[in-house]
């Protein structure tokens, strides 16, 4: 492999070209795939992938496989895991890949055995798009159907949205049909967004009536809160310490308390709502290593914590012994990745088509154009300028 690099002055992006060579003695036709990548912890830009096709006589296209797709993005989004992934090495090193998961697309290609989808469908890409035949799937949780986390394939183990053709795997399971009057702006943030918020509250099991506390007011948290509102949670507390997040989450989402952290430990200020008694159920949704003492102690004996933040950082999780009645309160702590694939992104679709859910307070960045407005949207998401909460990038190509 010979990789060549140049720096964009205008971009100050990196910018590599990689060339691999199969020495096999078959006839071959060069293509090139362009994409926004990590190239190492806390290094990110333009990757110019050159591959060395085998062409077959009737065929002169990329393969993608009999159950699968190629898809052209035409929206996307970073998300928190990017910056966990690129700046703090959550999960390790991913050299030179492709960088995102939240997107929609229009289909270029699909395999012989795909049934649901032909070229030029508008399509929703799940964060998670799980091997839907495999035992791990068959047992109820296709996220983790070949190993933990399995189902999280873009920009873990395969390269992600940012770039200029995705590969889906089992289409027909894995991809949504975008309805119509869902514009793909809004439709982007089903991708991971509303799932991993909605996840949460599933995972809490909420009740109607209940109270519920949501830590940490970013995309997911507000979706999760969303999600707490639709199940019939009667007062919510949204913890945070940006007032503008909780303008958004009273406003359209259904909030009824701001507790900010920063004034007040989130538990005196919950007990003294709820005069002693504490939350039934906590989402957590953002919050460090100590993040689940906290909401031990904000949870009332016999209620559910269910977390769905990626711990980017650190080796160990902090749990107080008292805050976790010494082990014996019954207290459960839930954390989980949240489902993925086409049954559940069209089922989600169908609450903003039905304007039962409306996702634009959270997107308050909007970009259009290639990878240089990727890169913003990314450098958005790092450095959170003022009244942020989340970008969105419509693809120009």
């Amino acid at each position: 492999m010979k990789v060549c690099a140049f720096l964009s002055i205008q971009t100050g992006l990196a910018v590599f070209t990689m060339s691999r060579y199969n020495l096999f003695s078959l006839k071959r036709e060069v293509f090139m795939i362009k994409g926004f990548a990590m190239l190492s912890i806390g290094k990110v830009g333009i990757v110019e992938k050159e591959y060395l096709e085998m062409v077959m006589p009737e065929r002169k296209k990329l393969e993608c496989g009999p159950l699968d797709a190629l898809v052209r993005p035409i929206a996307v989004a970073p998300c928190t895991s990017d910056l966990h992934t690129c700046y703090e090495g959550g999960i390790g090193e991913r050299h030179n890949m492709f960088l995102g998961h939240e997107g929609v697309g229009e289909v270029l290609e699909v395999g012989h055995l795909v049934r649901d989808f032909k070229e030029g469908d508008k399509v929703i890409i799940p964060a998670i798009t799980p091997n839907w035949s495999a035992l791990g799937s068959q047992r109820g949780y296709a996220q983790h159907g070949e190993a933990a986390l399995s189902g999280w394939k873009f920009s873990n183990f395969k390269d992600g949205v940012f770039a200029e053709k995705i590969h889906i795997n089992d289409a027909d399971g894995n991809l949504g049909h975008l309805p119509e009057g869902v514009e793909a702006t809004e439709a982007v943030m089903l991708s991971d967004m509303v799932t991993t918020g909605f996840h949460c509250a599933e995972e809490a099991k909420i009740m109607p009536g209940e109270r519920v506390a949501v830590i940490g007011l970013g995309p997911v948290g507000l979706m999760a809160l969303a999600g707490a509102n639709l199940m019939g949670a009667s007062e919510i507390y949204a913890i945070d310490c940006v007032p503008f997040r909780y303008e958004v989450a009273h406003k359209h989402y259904g909030a009824t308390h701001y507790i900010d952290f920063t004034k007040a430990p989130m538990q005196e200020q919950i007990l003294e709502i709820t005069k002693g008694v504490g939350a039934d159920k906590v989402l957590i949704a953002g919050g460090g290593v100590d993040i689940l003492s906290d909401a031990c102690a904000c949870v009332v004996n016999g209620g559910i914590i269910s977390n769905v933040n990626y711990f980017g950082s650190g080796d160990y999780l902090r749990l107080s012994r008292l805050d976790w009645n010494v082990g014996m309160g019954h207290k459960t702590i839930k954390g989980g990745l949240t489902p993925g694939g086409r049954y559940r992104m069209e089922k989600l679709a169908r609450l903003l088509q039905t304007q039962k859910l409306d996702v634009k307070p959270i997107i308050t960045h909007r970009l259009e154009g290639t990878f240089e407005a990727i890169a913003q949207s990314l450098a958005w998401m790092k450095d959170k300028p003022e009244n942020f909460i989340k970008p969105v990038v419509s693809l120009k190509w």
